[in-house]
């Protein structure tokens, strides 16, 4: 039987989830901390240099301790979905962890735990992007001022609510 292109993608998304959630006990400090981009930092998909945007920093961590960081978490999103094309040679199930930079606090925090709120009035480096918030509460407040219209948890982004982000107008 063969996979549709849709549910092909949503199967490579649960395998990244699945991945992440594996720790290497030697990746556990790493995993406290995660390292902040250097100054010549790019972002493996669209090249942009990362630490020119330290609000928006997301990262993946590895369990061999190396990591990518990413211009925001839009472009997180598609690198996990799509490891092959945006990180050849590194595979879902070496995730350690995966962390976003939460909007009003600016701290790092776990993306699989953060809330995100898509279609604010809040634009990214990129242009439109999925908001990162530390709690409910604090996604709901951020939708309710933002006029954001829709609120999601880690597991509930899918390629096509990235490519949708990218079509719209900023």
């Amino acid at each position: 039987m063969s996979l549709g292109p849709a549910c092909a993608q949503r199967r490579a998304l649960c395998l990244a989830l699945a991945g992440v959630g594996l720790v290497a006990p030697d990746c556990a400090q790493a995993l406290a901390a995660p390292p902040p981009p250097g100054a010549r930092d790019l972002c493996p998909v669209c090249g942009m240099m990362v630490s020119k945007y330290p609000h928006w920093v997301a990262t993946i961590v590895w369990k061999d301790g190396h990591s990518h960081h990413f211009d925001g978490p839009k472009d997180l999103f598609k690198a996990l979905l799509n490891l092959g094309k945006f990180i050849p040679g590194h595979r879902s199930e070496d995730v350690a962890g995966v962390f976003v930079t939460e909007f009003y606090g600016l701290k790092r925090i776990d993306a699989r735990k953060a809330w995100f709120v898509q279609g604010s009035d809040v634009l990214g480096p990129m242009g439109n992007e999925l908001v990162p918030l530390a709690s409910a509460e604090d996604a709901a407040d951020f939708r309710k001022d933002h006029k954001g219209r829709q609120i999601l948890h880690f597991d509930q982004v899918t390629p096509a609510l990235i490519q949708s982000l990218d079509a719209a107008k900023p």
